[in-house]
């Protein structure tokens, strides 16, 4: 047991000396550059309005829909590297069950682009 913690001790050394060295540049920010907040370095920047609605108001539903598709073509690489590495294993089978999963996916790509979706005004 204690020969498997001491293959451990590297990482830990490694953790310590990254946590160390970031709480010393953050102290050290504080330390040289004094934080001043003024109006100006407060206000809103990014439209260069200040808000004036509920935080909580509604989103269109084009925004959902975008993320999904992100998520949805990310997993799909997620999915295929390894089945990439892997082909040569896993024979028939697993080449036919990925094509299935692909066609899934482009059916429902297919499906989002005809209603629209992916259309923005």
């Amino acid at each position: 047991m204690a020969e498997y913690l001491a293959e451990y001790l590297p990482v830990l050394v490694f953790l310590a000396i990254a946590i160390g060295l970031a709480v010393m540049i953050v102290m050290a920010s504080y330390m040289i550059a004094p934080q001043h907040p003024e109006r100006e370095k407060l206000s809103a920047y990014e439209c260069g309005f200040e808000p004036f609605d509920d935080t909580r108001g509604r989103f269109d539903v084009r925004f959902y829909l975008v993320a999904i598709l992100f998520i949805v073509f990310d997993l799909e690489v997620a999915f295929l590297f390894p089945w990439a590495v892997a082909l040569g294993d896993i024979g028939v089978f697993g080449f036919w069950s990925m094509m299935l999963f692909l066609a899934v996916l482009t059916i429902g790509f297919l499906y989002e682009w005809r209603k629209g979706a992916l259309e923005w005004e």
